[in-house]
Order: C-alpha cells, then structure tokens, then sequence
C-alpha cells in the first residue's frame, strides 16, 4: 500500500475520523456534538507533530508526508467541518454561501502557505505562525457557539456570520502569532469543554 501508517501519524488520522464523524451530527441536527467533535479534533492536531517528532530517524519522505498529510486533513476538519456546522446553524443563504466560501479558501491559502514555508525553513523550531494557524477555529468556534444560549436564532446567526469572516481574514493576514505551547492548547480544550457542557445542560443540542 502507498502511504505511511506508522505510530506517527495515527493521531491525524484520528482527528480526521472525529471529523467526518462530526460532520454526519451536524447534518443530523445534533450541533453540539458536531462542535465537541470539532474540538477533539482540534486537540489531536495539536499533538501531532509532537508524536511524529519522538521518531528520530524520520526520512526525508517521511517529514515531507507527514506536512502533507496534516495540511489536507486540516483542510476537512478545520475547514468544511467548522463550514458544515455553521451552514447547519445559519449561516446560509447568499451572504452565508459567500462567507462559507470565502471562510474555506482563506484557510486553504493558509495551509499551502504554510507548507511552503515549512518546505523552505531550516531545521529549528520558529517563533511564530504567519497568519492565524486554521486548526484555531476548534478553540474559536466552541466559544462561538456559547452565544446560542443566549442569542435569538436569527441574532446567533448573524453572529455566526460575522465569527466565520473575521476568522476566515486572519488566516490570511500577514500577522506573527506565538506558536501555542501543550499547556495553552489543553487551557483552550478545558475552556471549550466547560462552554459544551453548558450548552448541553442549558438545553442547546
């Protein structure tokens, strides 16, 4: 078979099955498990790279996979799958179509970007992400979503609306962004956890 299927990327293929997996809860109407799944998927991406880094004797092809692989299944899970919810909660029409659209490319540009990047950088850690990273959206999104508690159907979906564009520009724009460390992503979850379980027990499904 083509294709690597090591320890070292187990976990993105983890993450890209809770995503598509979340995707079928959205289309079914149930939003908030689609939303939970989105940030599962969002912590393995952020451990990823950290599990395929423990193999020292990574060859050149197997680096070079490993971007790849994590860019396209980021495209599915950061990028239609946050795209699918929002279409489920609103964000439709001609206005929403367009903002769907232009969420979807902004983070495509930002994950070949980045890859670029990553193909032309020597070996060494960077500082900073060029532009907002795209697997944000599963810390964003989640508190995003928080407002439905409060916010009339029409008024949350405007905000979707808005949430969506502004995210969808910052992919883009050329900003430095600290890389996020283990224990800032796990404060992110912690924070997106507490804000799902109190949908659920509000009765937002």
């Amino acid at each position: 078979m083509i294709g690597f299927y090591d320890y070292t990327v187990w976990v993105t293929y983890i993450g890209t099955a809770f995503s598509v997996i979340g995707i079928t809860l959205a289309v079914e109407g149930h939003a908030t498990w689609a939303v939970a799944f989105l940030m599962i998927s969002g912590f393995c991406d952020s451990i990823d790279g950290m599990i395929a880094r423990t193999k020292k004797e990574r060859t050149k092809q197997e680096i070079s996979f490993g971007i790849q692989i994590d860019s396209l299944c980021d495209v599915l899970c950061f990028g239609v799958f946050p795209a699918v919810i929002c279409y489920t909660l609103g964000v439709s029409g001609g206005v929403g179509k367009a903002v769907l659209v232009f969420y979807c490319v902004c983070g495509i540009i930002r994950l070949a970007y980045f890859n670029v990047l990553e193909e032309e950088r020597e070996q060494g850690a960077k500082r900073y992400y060029h532009g907002l990273p795209i697997t944000f959206v599963s810390a964003i999104l989640p508190l995003a979503y928080l407002l439905r508690v409060w916010l009339p159907a029409g008024a949350f979906a405007a905000w979707l609306h808005v949430a969506l564009a502004v995210t969808g520009l910052f992919f883009i724009l050329d900003i430095p962004v600290p890389r996020t460390r283990v224990c800032v992503a796990v404060s992110l979850m912690l924070t997106d956890i507490a804000a799902v379980v109190f949908c659920m027990f509000s009765g937002v499904w």
